[in-house]
């Protein structure tokens, strides 16, 4: 995974958020506990998230409540937190830097592809929550697909809430690959 394909996975997402509509913040996404706006919410923060710790090592300092990016202009916000994750990325040494998270320390070569999939699938999740087509950019989706075979132990997998993936959903290989990689994370497609 690379900073190109990041960006990839971000405009793959930013295309489902351009569709969303203030009458559908409050339906219900396949993210149980998740309604579209808390997605919304997930996906602009995460984007913020990514970009901090790949400019400084360290995950953002948390105060307060976070901020709604559902109540304004969230498709503008998720594209300048976006632009901000992959220029990070881009930067000479990124790749290598260690990278602190919640669960563990990892070079940007790896968190890269942390973020990349957390990214695209919440754009799946978002996509499908709000009637979108699922069959997002087959070929990245095949590369996040097999990245997430490769590393993804059953070990984080578990009920909404409790654990990070859901059981792995079975879905049919003729399905797209962005089906797949979201039944292999827990989601029905």
């Amino acid at each position: 995974m690379s900073a190109d394909d990041l960006e990839h996975a971000f405009a793959s997402t930013a295309r489902v958020l351009a569709n969303v509509t203030g009458d559908q913040l409050d339906e219900r996404t396949p993210c149980a506990s998740w309604k579209v706006r808390d997605l919304v919410n997930h996906i602009v923060g995460g984007a913020a998230f990514f970009a901090v710790i790949a400019e400084t090592g360290q995950p953002p300092a948390t105060e307060g409540t976070p901020p709604d990016f559902s109540a304004g202009d969230f498709t503008t916000a998720f594209d300048q937190q976006a632009k901000r994750a992959v220029a990070a990325f881009r930067a000479e040494g990124a790749m290598e830097k260690p990278m602190a998270l919640p669960f563990g320390q990892m070079p940007g070569s790896v968190f890269v592809n942390i973020a990349a999939t957390d990214t695209f699938t919440h754009g799946w999740d978002l996509a499908k929550a709000t009637r979108q087509s699922t069959d997002l950019e087959p070929a990245l989706a095949a590369q996040l697909l097999t990245n997430a075979q490769a590393f993804l132990p059953d070990t984080m997998r578990g009920p909404d809430t409790k654990a990070a993936f859901g059981p792995r959903v079975e879905v049919p290989t003729s399905a797209p690959a962005a089906d797949q990689l979201a039944g292999f994370l827990g989601r029905t497609p």
